[in-house]
This record gives structure tokens, C-alpha cells and sequence, in this order.
């Protein structure tokens, strides 16, 4: 093996191979599963206690007392759906998740409507989370502002590169910044609660804003409160992706899931409810618009803080030490939650790649031995978001949760129906089944009514784009499945079709006499096929004098065909030559050999003809023709291969140093011209 000396810019990048049989040691144990998988949940009560309290505040001051009847709402939500997805890992260990429940239970087309929300979620999971870990920067840094969508695109960039380093290495990045994050704001929820035990509440710096609120009548309370519920509900985003991920756990993996999903469950419920707890008691006043905020000098240009920064400086102070690092651990650990899409969406892809879903590309695992064709999708597709939405937390947040209750009921609805077949089928624990059966139906029933409140409150505000977008790629997907059964079915091997060619002929393309063409007709003349002729298209004359004087000169005991294109085409008259050629000689193999460049550097691409790349792509449409491709390593090869071009193969298997030696006589004239 050929070692360069030179680390390349992907190597440097992503770091070095690993082989296969380093897969085991690639998988995460629970310290570590912890934050890759949990990070998107855990960092979601950094923004849906500040969506929950924004959307009450629409109404005004008063509607915040209904602010701890809707967390509590959300809390045993997040209890109900933590349990029901504790049976799905146990039930379906395979990583499919929602989407393999809902397929094997419910049939494809449900299967697929789960897997486009998951799809479609993960996006916005990246969007969701980096936008807010960008909004925390902005206000601890306000002059970062004019920078939003750039340092937004620009860490999805650098989260994809850390992910493609390998799952491993990835969680040991974002293990430091997830504990520091729940260690601080528990801290933070603990102070503050102790704060008030002892006569000395904080207060936030927006509690003495009043609030232009809307005047609204009682059909639209009802429905501000169920706004306000959906909008909490962002807290659940990411308790799927463990049962996603389980394949990524170490043994044993059913046991490891699920006692990793009950910490992230038990201390997102514990960081949701106290954070809500003090933000309501410091009186943090958060509107959808910054100058409905009455006395908020500077509206249109000051960005309001965020919830948990009016919070830290409540009750640490504002700009202290402990302030700065609640909003970095939160910044770090909102932007490593999209790292929970970066290990959801490639496993997901590869799933339905598994099964015929989706292109076969997504199944293939990268040098760090990640799915890394995923990795870089999804980096692109939430790119492409934030730049539409210029990374604006408040419409990116329209469009989140709406997948991921699409998965969750059709998901939970799918374990009813699998705990209902094993009843029918007959099971020897029939009390853990009925136990898990009544589980799983409440988190259906729940997890629908959610979906249905969500669809109607967030359906005009923008959400109305996933409705859009999760048919296409259903029907995507659809069609690649068709696609795939119908190529499977056209070349599998059936009793009629047969082969049997007979004769071996080779032609070798010559343009100009130049070393990769003497390497060609040096590799066709060792094949020792049944015939060979060189085969040279006349578009100029002059060069084609030149080729001719140059080809007996040399005295190439090959004969020289020279096939005339006066409208200087060359692929469709060489496809004339050798269908005519096959008419005469019955089922002839003809292989074709043509000499190509290798290059070190991108740019060099750009400067060499491609005609050779056009004439190869024609002669894979004919029939009964075998296409060899002989490499030719320029110098700038070096860069990629450590070593410079080598002298002809002929040379070093004859010793000669000149050209090919004559191995056989040919009936035809060594060189013959031809009509088109």
C-alpha cells in the first residue's frame, strides 16, 4: 500500500479510517449516551418555558397565572410519553423507532407517514436548537446580532464535522457542556427557590415592563391556553431519539436505552418545572414582539434576552461569573442539541435505506464508520432553513413539534396493536403485556390530543409548511421503494434468459500517439483477445495525417482504423462502427479501451477534455460493449497517491523500453480508413 506522506483536508477534518471490526468500540455507554441522546431534550426547557410564558402574555399580565397549570399539563405529558417509549425499546430494539413500529403494526403507508415527520423533525431540530443557542450568545453578546444567520449556518458546519468524526469521539465533545448545563441551572433553580424561602425573591429585569395585550373573548382564551400548552410542549422534542438509537448503545442495549431515557426524562421534567417555577416568580416578562413590552426603551432595535438570561441575572446577578456561564452552558448545550438530529436522522436514513425507502447511499457507513451521507443532508437541509428564516427562533419554532407528535401517536398506536396481537397469540408474562398495553394506549390517546391541539394552533402561523412538505417526501419515498422492487425484479435470474456470447474483440481509442494511449494498446495486446484494432475519429485532417505518419513510423503491428465524423462528432459514429461491426460477427464481445487522465487537484478537471467521459457514457448504451477504463497518473497524482507516474507496464513486463512488441500478424493493413 501506497502511503502519502501529505495529510490530506478530510483526514485532518474527520480524522483517520477505522476499520469494521472497531465498530464495538465505537458504541456508547450510558455516561456517554446521556448527552448525545439527551441533549435535545434537556436543552428544550432553555426555550419552552420562554414559548409557553410568551404565548399566556399575549393576553396579558393575567393570563400568567394559568402559566403552572399548562407546565403541569406538559410535565405529565413528558411522564406518559417517557413510559411508553421505555416499552417501545424493549419491544422493537432494532433502532427504527417510531417509524418500525408504525410499519410492522400498522402497514407501509403509515410507516412512511411516521418516517417523513422524523425526517422532516430532525431538520428542524437542527434549526430549532441552533437558532436558540445563537439567540442565548446574542444576549450575552448583543453585538453579535448583525451576525445571526452566519454564526447559525456556521455551527451546524461545525457540528456535521464533529459528527463525522465519529459517534464516539462526538460524545465525548458534548458530554462536558450537557452536565455543565443541568449542574448550573439546577444550581440556578436551587438558589432561586432558596432565594424566595428566605424572604429574597429574585426579580427580572423585564418586571416592571407592562404588556399591550390583545383583547380577546372567551373562545379565544381557550384557545391562547391551548397555544400556550402546544408551545410548552417543545419540551418533548427529542425522547424519540433513544429509541432510535438504541443500535448505537453498548450491551446490554435494551437495559442501557431505557435507563438512559428515564434520566433524561426525570431531569428534563425537573429543569422544565423549576426553571417555569422562577421565571414566574421573578416575574420575567417575554412578549412575541419586543414593543408590546410597555417601557422597553429601544424595541425595534434592542433584542429582548432570552428567558433563561433574564433568570441567571435575577438570581446571580447580572453579568457575574455564574451569569456568563449559565448562558454559555446553555448556548453550548442548545447548539449540541441539533447533535441529537446529527445521530437520529443518519440512523433513520439508514433504516429505510435497509429497506428500500431511501437511496442505498445512506446505508453505507463512512470511514469514522458513521453514516455520514446522512450527516451531511441533514447539515445541508438545515442550512437552507436557517438562511430562508434567517435564523428567527420565533417562526422556526412554528414549524417544530408538529413531526414529532405525528410519530408519537402513530408510534404509541402501533405498540397498542402489538400488545393486542401478542394477547391474541398468546404470551407467557400476560400481566406485563396488559401492563405495557395500558400504557402505551394512554400515550396514544395523549400524544393525538396534542397533535390535534398543536395542528390547530400552529397550523396559520407556519406549521401549515409540514403538512406541505411531509407528503412529498412520503411520496419520495414511495417511489424509491417502486423503484428499487422494480430493478430487483428486472435482473434477478429467471429460467428463460440466457448468455452466450461468442468471439472477443477489442478496439483501442486513439486520439493522438501519446504515452496513455501506448499503455492502452499495451493492455489490450496482453488480454490476448481473438482480434484488436486501434480505432482513431477523423474531425481534423491535420491531425489525423499527423496520427497516421506517426502510427506507421512507429511501425505498431496493430492495425489503425480511421472512422471519418465530418460533423465532429465522435460518440455516435463509433456507436455506428461497432453495432455494424457486431451485425457481421453474431454476438461478438467488443471491449472498448480508453486511456484517463488521474489528477491530483480538483481544478484540474476543469481543463482537460471531456470527450472521453461523453463517449463512454454512449458506449454503455450498446449493446454487447465492455468498457476499459486505463489510468494514466500525472504528476500532480502525487498529491493523492505518493508517487509520480510510472513508466509503461510493457516496459517493465518486456524490458522494452520503446513500444509494444509485435505479437501477432493481422489480416488487415496496419492502417485502413473508413467511411462513417
Amino acid at each position: 500500500m501506497v502511503v502519502n506522506e501529505t495529510r490530506s483536508a478530510k483526514r485532518w477534518l474527520i480524522g483517520d479510517p477505522l476499520p469494521s471490526d472497531k465498530l464495538e468500540g465505537q458504541l456508547l455507554s450510558k455516561r456517554l449516551a446521556l448527552p448525545i441522546f439527551a441533549s435535545d431534550a434537556l436543552s428544550s426547557v432553555a426555550y419552552a418555558p420562554q414559548e409557553l410564558l410568551m404565548i399566556l402574555l399575549v393576553g396579558g399580565l393575567a393570563f400568567l397565572s394559568f402559566a403552572p397549570w399548562v407546565a403541569a399539563a406538559v410535565v405529565l405529558l413528558l411522564v406518559v410519553v417517557m413510559l411508553s417509549y421505555r416499552q417501545l425499546v424493549k419491544a422493537y430494539p432494532s433502532g427504527g423507532g417510531d417509524y418500525e413500529v408504525a410499519h410492522r403494526n400498522l402497514g407501509e403507508k403509515a410507516g412512511l407517514i411516521v418516517a417523513s415527520a422524523l425526517l422532516v423533525d430532525y431538520v428542524l431540530t437542527v434549526a430549532v436548537s441552533v437558532a436558540s443557542g445563537v439567540d442565548n450568545i446574542i444576549s450575552a453578546l448583543p453585538f453579535l446580532n448583525p451576525w445571526r444567520v452566519e454564526l447559525a449556518i456556521g455551527f451546524v458546519v461545525l457540528l456535521m464535522a464533529v459528527n463525522l468524526r465519529g459517534v464516539r469521539e462526538s460524545s465525548k465533545a458534548f458530554a462536558i457542556p450537557t452536565y455543565v448545563f443541568i449542574a448550573s441551572v439546577a444550581l440556578m433553580i436551587v438558589v432561586g427557590l432558596a432565594r424566595v424561602a428566605l424572604g429574597d425573591a429574585p426579580v427580572a429585569e423585564s418586571a416592571q415592563f407592562g404588556v399591550q395585550a390583545e383583547n380577546i373573548g372567551q373562545a379565544a382564551v381557550i384557545l391562547l391556553l391551548l397555544r400556550a400548552f402546544s408551545s410548552g410542549c417543545s419540551a418533548l422534542t427529542g425522547v424519540e431519539a433513544v429509541s432510535n438509537g438504541v443500535p448505537a448503545f453498548r450491551t446490554p442495549k435494551v437495559r442501557n436505552a431505557q435507563a438512559t431515557l428515564v434520566a433524561m426524562g426525570s431531569i428534563a421534567i425537573f429543569l422544565f418545572a423549576g426553571l417555569t417555577a422562577v421565571a414566574l416568580i421573578a416575574n420575567v416578562h417575554y412578549a412575541e414582539d419586543a414593543c408590546h413590552l410597555i417601557g422597553f426603551a429601544d424595541c425595534a432595535t434592542t433584542p429582548q434576552r432570552s428567558l433563561m438570561a433574564q433568570v441567571a441575572a435575577a438570581v446571580f446577578g447580572n453579568n457575574s461569573v455564574l451569569f456568563f456561564i449559565i448562558q454559555a452552558a446553555t448556548a453550548a448545550v442548545l447548539l449540541l442539541a441539533a447533535n441529537t438530529a446529527f445521530n437520529g436522522f443518519p440512523l433513520l436514513g439508514s433504516v429505510l435505506a435497509k429497506d428500500s425507502y431511501a437511496p442505498k447511499a445512506l446505508l453505507t457507513r463512512g470511514d469514522r464508520l458513521v453514516f455520514s451521507n446522512g450527516m451531511i443532508i441533514l447539515a445541508a437541509a438545515a442550512s437552507l432553513i436557517l438562511l430562508v428564516y434567517q435564523a428567527n427562533l420565533t417562526q422556526l419554532i412554528q414549524l417544530y413539534i408538529i413531526g414529532v407528535f405525528v410519530s408519537f401517536t402513530l408510534g404509541q398506536t402501533g405498540m397498542v396493536k402489538h400488545w393486542l396481537r401478542m394477547l391474541r397469540e398468546g404470551c407467557t408474562d400476560r400481566s406485563a403485556v396488559i401492563r405495557g398495553l395500558v400504557i402505551n394506549a394512554v400515550g396514544a390517546v395523549f400524544t393525538a390530543t396534542v397533535l390535534i391541539v398543536v395542528t390547530i394552533t400552529k397550523f396559520t402561523h407556519g406549521a401549515w409548511l409540514v403538512f406541505a412538505i411531509m407528503p412529498v417526501l412520503w411520496f419520495l419515498m414511495l417511489g424509491v421503494n417502486r423503484y428499487y422492487r422494480d430493478v430487483t425484479k428486472e435482473v434477478e435470474v429467471d429460467p428463460t434468459t440466457t448468455f452466450g456470447a461468442s468471439g472477443d474483440h477489442a478496439i483501442v481509442l486513439v486520439g493522438k500517439m501519446q504515452k496513455p494511449v501506448l499503455k492502452a494498446l499495451d493492455y489490450a495486446i496482453a488480454a490476448r483477445h481473438d482480434s484488436i484494432e486501434a480505432v482513431h475519429m477523423a474531425v481534423d485532417d491535420e491531425q489525423t495525417a499527423q496520427l497516421e505518419s506517426d502510427w506507421r513510423s512507429m511501425n505498431i503491428d496493430v492495425p489503425l482504423n480511421i472512422i471519418e465524423s465530418p460533423y465532429r462528432d465522435v460518440a455516435d459514429p463509433l456507436c455506428s462502427y461497432i453495432a455494424k461491426h457486431r451485425a457481421e460477427h453474431g454476438s461478438e464481445v467488443v471491449t472498448v479501451y480508453t486511456p484517463i487522465y488521474i489528477v491530483g487537484h480538483w481544478w484540474e478537471t476543469f481543463l482537460h477534455n471531456h470527450k472521453a467521459r461523453r463517449i463512454r457514457k454512449k458506449l454503455m448504451l450498446v449493446h454487447g460493449v465492455t468498457v476499459a477504463l486505463v489510468p494514466w497518473l500525472l504528476d500532480s497524482s502525487e498529491v493523492l497517491y505518493g508517487r509520480r507516474s510510472r513508466p509503461l507496464p510493457g516496459q517493465e513486463r518486456r524490458g522494452e523500453p520503446v513500444r509494444p512488441v509485435k505479437r501477432a500478424q493481422h489480416q488487415a493493413e496496419s492502417v485502413h480508413r473508413r467511411s462513417r
